[in-house]
C-alpha cells in the first residue's frame, strides 16, 4: 500500500515525499519497525538508498546511541531526506550523503547495513528515470549491493534487506556467494487470504540455523493485526 500524499505524519516525525520517486509504503514501515525492534543496528548504520529518509528516522527513534549514514544517489530525494531529518528530533545523528554508494569510503566499518533495494529486475521499466533508479536494477543490481555490503560491514555486523517474496532463493544464493547467510526470515502477507509478497531477511557472515517467522498486516475486516500494530504502535498516529 502506498502512502501517496505529499507527506506522511508519524508520532514523532513527518516524512515529506513530493520530491521522491518512491513514496512511503506499508512494507517499508514494517521493515523499519521490525529492524528497530530487533535492536540490530549497534552504534553505526548504513542505509543504502535512503529515499525519503524514513528508515534512519525509524531506527534512531528506537536506538538511542545509533548514528546513521544515509546514502542516496538521486539529488532531489537526498534533498528531501535532508529536510525530513533536519525537521526531526534526531538531526544530529543522521547524515545524508548524496552520492553513488559505489564511491563511498567510510572511515570505519558499519555495525549494520540496511537496504530496501532496487529489486524489480524483471518488471517493465517505467518512463520515469527516477522511478527506474529507485525500483529497478538500472543503477545498482543485487550482486553489486552484496559487494558493497561486504566491503563496508564490520566482521560481526548484520545486513538486513527487504525483498519481494519470489526473490528469496535468488537473493540467498547470491548472498552465500559473498559469504553472507540468513539468520532470520520474516515472510509478509497483506491478509490471510493473500499470498506472501515481501520478505525481510537478516544476514551475518556465519552459518547458523535460520529463524523463520510470518506476519500478516491486516485482518479480513481491514484492521491491522495485533502483531503488526505492536510493531508500529510507536510510529503510526492512530495505533
Amino acid at each position: 500500500m502506498n502512502m501517496a500524499n505529499d507527506y506522511f505524519k508519524f508520532k514523532q516525525f513527518t516524512i515529506r515525499q513530493d520530491k521522491c520517486a518512491m513514496k512511503v509504503c506499508t512494507d517499508t514501515c514494517l521493515f523499519g519497525a521490525f529492524i528497530a525492534g530487533k535492536k540490530l543496528p549497534g552504534y553505526s548504520l548504513l542505509d543504502i538508498g535512503t529515499g525519503t529518509g524514513i528508515l534512519p528516522l525509524m531506527l534512531v527513534q528506537k536506538n538511542n546511541e545509533l548514528a546513521v549514514d544515509a546514502v542516496e544517489i538521486d539529488t532531489e530525494a537526498a534533498l528531501q531526506a535532508t529536510e525530513n531529518i533536519a525537521a526531526s528530533p534526531w538531526k544530529d545523528r543522521i547524515r545524508v550523503i548524496n552520492e553513488d554508494v559505489l564511491s563511498l569510503k567510510p572511515k570505519t566499518l558499519y555495525d549494520c547495513i540496511i537496504s530496501n533495494p532496487p529489486f524489480f529486475e524483471n518488471d517493465l521499466l517505467s518512463d520515469n528515470v527516477a522511478v527506474n533508479n529507485a525500483r529497478h536494477d538500472t543503477s545498482l543490481n543485487l550482486s553489486r549491493l552484496l559487494e558493497i555490503v561486504d566491503s563496508n560491514l564490520a566482521e560481526h555486523g548484520n545486513f538486513a534487506v527487504l525483498i519481494p517474496y519470489q526473490r528469496i532463493k535468488y537473493f540467498i544464493d547470491k548472498a552465500a556467494k559473498n559469504g553472507f547467510f540468513p539468520v532470520y526470515q520474516l515472510l509478509v502477507k497483506q491478509t490471510i487470504k493473500h499470498k506472501f509478497f515481501r520478505a525481510i531477511l537478516i544476514f551475518k557472515r556465519e552459518q547458523k540455523t535460520t529463524e523463520n517467522k510470518e506476519i500478516i498486516i491486516k485482518e479480513l475486516e481491514n484492521n491491522y493485526t495485533t502483531e503488526f500494530s505492536s510493531l508500529l504502535k510507536d510510529y503510526y498516529l492512530f495505533l
